[in-house]
């Protein structure tokens, strides 16, 4: 991975407000190599490892690393990322990022993730994502139930849709 993702203990004292009260928070920083060769900015493949690297993170900071994930015999695979890339990004620039599980339901999840970096008149916003998980047995390779307790360590929020689809009505 291109640049470095350091987990924050919580959010910046000035932080935007997120709809979960125990979101995970995280800094990145690309480095230059994340930057397009055609393009003065971030890949856009940076931010897919963005999103993959903090669902991780997030899952260690709840108490499953993925060797506990392994050892379980099962992994959280992607099914489906739709991102909104609201402004450029380059290369050493500092940014915050915040994520959370929105809902659990059977097999899948729903994760959410908003990355801003900070601007001479407040936050703005980088770039708002949602995620689709799917639990899968290693072995099977289908689709299984995540157990309960992982499922509580994650405390999902519980709501239908991502918040910035509230905010205008659209996203």
């Amino acid at each position: 991975m291109s640049g470095c993702i350091t987990m924050l203990p919580a959010a910046p004292p000035d932080a935007p407000d997120v709809p979960h009260t125990d979101a995970f928070w995280a800094n990145i920083v690309p480095d230059d190599c994340s930057t397009s060769p055609a393009v003065d900015h971030v890949s856009n493949i940076e931010y897919v490892r963005w999103l993959d690297r903090l669902g991780q993170m997030h899952l260690e900071h709840c108490g499953w690393s993925r060797d506990d994930l392994v050892s379980a015999g099962a992994m959280w695979f992607v099914a489906r990322h739709e991102i909104d890339y609201r402004l450029e990004v380059r290369g050493g620039e500092t940014l915050v990022a915040s994520t959370w599980v929105r809902s659990v339901r059977k097999v899948k999840s729903w994760r959410d993730v908003m990355v801003w970096r900070p601007g001479l008149e407040g936050w703005e916003l980088v770039c708002t994502a949602t995620t689709l998980w799917v639990h899968v047995d290693l072995e099977s390779r289908r689709s299984t139930r995540p157990p309960a307790d992982m499922v509580t360590a994650m405390a999902p929020l519980g709501a239908e849709a991502p918040p910035w689809t509230h905010a205008s009505g659209r996203r």
